[in-house]
């Protein structure tokens, strides 16, 4: 798989495609509103993607931006196989990816000036701080959804101490942080096995969801919907336990039969506690289907994607 993450048209994105994958994607673009790939590296870095737009009857056109928008250049091809093998050698990092197209930059006229330094109370700071980087450490956020976080956070009425520009300023520099501490990472980590946890539950026929909705109340009125018609049962957290589990105190996870029978219950956690031990993961749960599964302790190091 390629260690990116592809926007289309419309706003689907897929996450570590195959490269047959993206050949396909790449060939398909051309009809009205659906003119268009982005792809980012994983973890997402600021001002680093390459994109193709296409339009059926015309040239490709590939875009790629290095890190700022001085480095921002474009190429125009005939064909698809061309951008398929520029893009395909993009996600690699292979040497040379793009030698023997003729880029040129892109002048993308005057750029804005920086935003300047956020001038904040040191409580509202702090606070702000705070939440951003506990968010980065539950790793579900993107850096468009941390930035929006950071303009929204202390936001009242029409009180919005950062501007746009300040919060994505400051969301992309704690992002760049968290992604410099987790390049010292080595391994599975716990949210990587909790995953696989997950992903051997739902092929079970057990629903199962990360970082699902806001609240029990919430996540438990929604997660029939969320999974097959035939699904036997389910197993999800929400936000605010991933909250609970960036901050080091565990992970509690919510269970249940569709059935609402505590029987199909009880039987439904057995097998979440067994798929949790068996990815190596430490499952509480004393077998009473009022009280939920318990994983820690849990060292929580979730890799950001964006």
């Amino acid at each position: 798989m390629l260690a990116i993450g592809v926007q289309e048209n419309d706003g689907t994105r897929h996450l570590r495609v195959e490269a047959a994958e993206l050949a396909r994607l790449v060939r398909r673009i051309g009809a009205k509103g659906d003119r268009f790939l982005v792809a980012q590296r994983i973890p997402d870095l600021p001002d680093v993607f390459i994109q193709v737009w296409h339009a059926e009857g015309g040239e490709y056109t590939l875009e790629h931006r290095d890190g700022s928008a001085a480095r921002h250049f474009e190429v125009r091809t005939d064909g698809p196989e061309a951008v398929i093998a520029a893009m395909t050698g993009w996600a690699r990092h292979e040497p040379g990816w793009g030698d023997g197209l003729d880029w040129q930059p892109l002048d993308l006229g005057p750029q804005p000036e920086p935003a300047p330094p956020l001038d904040l109370p040191a409580d509202d700071l702090r606070q702000l701080h705070d939440r951003l980087r506990l968010t980065l450490a539950g790793g579900y956020t993107t850096r468009a959804e941390l930035a929006e976080l950071a303009e929204d956070h202390l936001a009242s009425g029409d009180h919005r101490p950062p501007s746009r520009d300040q919060a994505e300023q400051l969301a992309d520099r704690l992002w760049l942080e968290r992604v410099g501490e987790q390049t010292g990472w080595i391994g599975e980590t716990d949210p990587e096995r909790l995953t696989r946890a997950f992903a051997a539950l739902e092929e079970a026929g057990i629903t199962a969801r990360e970082h699902f909705s806001c609240c029990g109340s919430c996540g438990d009125a929604e997660i029939a919907a969320a999974g097959a018609p035939d699904a036997r049962g389910y197993v999800y957290f929400h936000t605010q336990s991933t909250d609970s589990a960036a901050a080091g105190h565990g992970l509690a996870l919510r269970y249940g039969g569709f059935d609402a029978s505590p029987l199909t219950t009880t039987a439904i956690g057995h097998e979440v506690a067994a798929a949790l031990t068996e990815a190596g993961l430490p499952a509480r749960w004393n077998a009473d289907p009022s009280h939920a599964i318990e994983i820690r302790p849990l060292l929580w190091r979730r890799r950001l994607t964006g």
